[in-house]
């Protein structure tokens, strides 16, 4: 028998009976090609990818005109926690880190072109999850787009701020725990360290191991296996927070916590949904609870960091302390009007899912995250010394500059239909939730486990962002969460369909 090459392609082979061929009869080794078959593999993967192709083109393009036209980067009011020295207390700092080897590479131009290139990144990885659990290619694409294309991440993108590198450790992750039916230790290791870190980047992400420990458990067969996962993930996640609050303690001198902010945070959204006249209170809390109208006027942001909210200025008849109050207003009316705090959360969480982006009473003004013709500066914060002095303390980069023209396009490409619309977000998530819901008993679930812990991911950070206050800009992580969780949704309905037809058809 013979093994002899049939037809003109190399790559056809045929088997037939016979003598072995003769030397002349051999086939000759194909000749060495160096650069034309993998520059033929990249274009058949670039054609049959054609659709993420494109929009990485545009995304890319998009990021050029926004490098350019905000030099070398935009700040924003909480900017200078990260780079002026002793201001660390206020909030975690794990950003403030990240900065410290970029910057040694140049300016802060450096560091937003890093962040473009990290949404860019986000954009392809959850397009390989999405077509490793067989989407289809179109659906991996759609998931992909948002973080590509949406004006408001461009924005952020390009300011010195720690909600892109918070985007970036969920979708790192998302993919290690996501990538195999059930993660290897090394795996659960790393996702748990790497969520657990995200937390110093962003306090919100304390609330990312509910989702983790939950997946981990599930995903893990036999009781034994169950619970090492469930305490593998745990033990990975505190230890870059323990790791922090140490350092928080040791070094910046603002005690074993991830910042100093405490329970105070939790007064605005308990004052502003809070029934003053039917509450129980002490002279000191009543004298602290806001009117309605100074709800609408100072919002939840306002309540908690304005300096002339109740919070601050309010006269206490006992005489304690304002921050000492605050705290025990918001747990008496945590206490007593729980159901108002929990109407008032599930009011601002569906505002993501709403047809337009505007600005609704009491909110933070959208405006903050859209772009503006001119480079934005806010009293105080953000003036045209004070980012000089942070631009060169930062590797150079001289005065904000702006390139009009392209400031205008960006505006108009936001404002005019250049964000992810709330409807399409509400449609993925649902599929997200339809996906976990094609688990059974008793047969492999690996599908719904990986819309489980994508869709757990995306809901845990916007609902914990929601706990405290509603904001467009904590909005962000739905981008690089429910798309996904939607594209993951329809390929498990689409694996459940196709199981029960294929038992259907056993049957007969």
């Amino acid at each position: 028998m013979a093994v002899t090459a049939d037809g003109d392609s190399q790559d056809t082979l045929s088997v037939s009976r016979g003598a072995p061929p003769t030397h002349a009869q051999r086939p000759r080794a194909p000749r060495r090609q160096l650069s034309r078959p993998p520059l033929r593999a990249a274009l058949g993967q670039v054609r049959r990818h054609w659709l993420l192709t494109a929009l990485l083109v545009a995304g890319l393009a998009l990021r050029v005109v926004t490098q350019l036209a905000y030099r070398p980067a935009l700040l924003y009011i909480d900017s200078p926690k990260y780079l002026i020295d002793g201001l660390q207390k206020y909030d975690p700092q794990g950003y403030r880190l990240l900065l410290a080897p970029v910057t040694w590479l140049g300016d802060l131009a450096v560091v937003a072109a890093v962040q473009h290139l990290l949404g860019l990144a986000m954009a392809v990885a959850l397009y390989l999850v999405a077509i490793r659990w067989h989407a289809p290619r179109w659906a991996a694409a759609l998931a992909a787009a948002p973080v590509l294309l949406d004006a408001y991440q461009l924005q952020m993108e390009q300011t010195i701020m720690p909600d892109v590198a918070f985007e970036a450790f969920i979708v790192a992750g998302l993919v290690l725990l996501a990538w195999r039916p059930r993660p290897s230790l090394t795996a659960i290791s790393l996702a748990g360290f790497i969520l657990g870190a995200s937390a110093t980047i962003r306090q919100v992400g304390e609330i990312l191991i509910l989702p983790a420990v939950l997946f981990c458990v599930l995903a893990a067969r036999g009781w034994r296996a169950r619970l090492g996962h469930g305490l593998l993930v745990t033990f990975s996640f505190a230890m870059p927070v323990l790791v922090y609050m140490a350092y928080s303690a040791l070094i910046l001198g603002g005690g074993f916590e991830l910042s100093n902010q405490g329970d105070v945070v939790v007064y605005g959204r308990a004052a502003a949904a809070a029934d003053c006249a039917t509450l129980h209170l002490t002279a000191d809390e009543r004298a602290m609870c806001p009117t309605p109208a100074q709800v609408r006027s100072f919002g939840i942001d306002g309540l908690v960091n304005d300096p002339t909210s109740p919070a601050y200025t309010a006269s206490l008849p006992d005489g304690a302390g304002h921050g000492q109050t605050a705290v025990g207003l918001a747990h008496a009316v945590l206490r007593q009007q729980p159901l108002r705090v929990a109407v008032a959360i599930g009011a601002d969480a569906i505002k993501l899912f709403a047809p337009t982006r505007d600005t609704s009473p009491g909110d933070t003004p959208i405006s903050r995250w859209q772009f503006q013709t001119s480079w934005p500066m806010y009293p105080l914060a953000i003036t045209e010394a004070t980012s000089i002095q942070m631009f060169n303390n930062s590797g150079g980069g001289g005065a904000p500059q702006t390139d009009r023209p392209l400031a205008t396009f960006l505006r108009d490409y936001q404002l005019h239909g250049g964000w992810t619309p709330g409807p399409f977000l509400l449609v993925t998530l649902v599929a997200g939730l339809a996906g976990v819901a094609t688990a059974r008993r008793r047969a492999d679930n690996s599908a719904a486990l990986a819309c489980l812990i994508v869709t757990g991911l995306g809901v845990a950070a916007l609902l914990g962002a929601d706990l405290y206050e509603f904001s467009w800009r904590y909005q962000l992580p739905a981008l690089v969460t429910l798309p996904i969780a939607g594209a993951l949704g329809a390929a498990a309905i689409r694996a459940r369909r196709s199981a029960r037809q294929d038992r259907a058809r056993q049957d007969q």
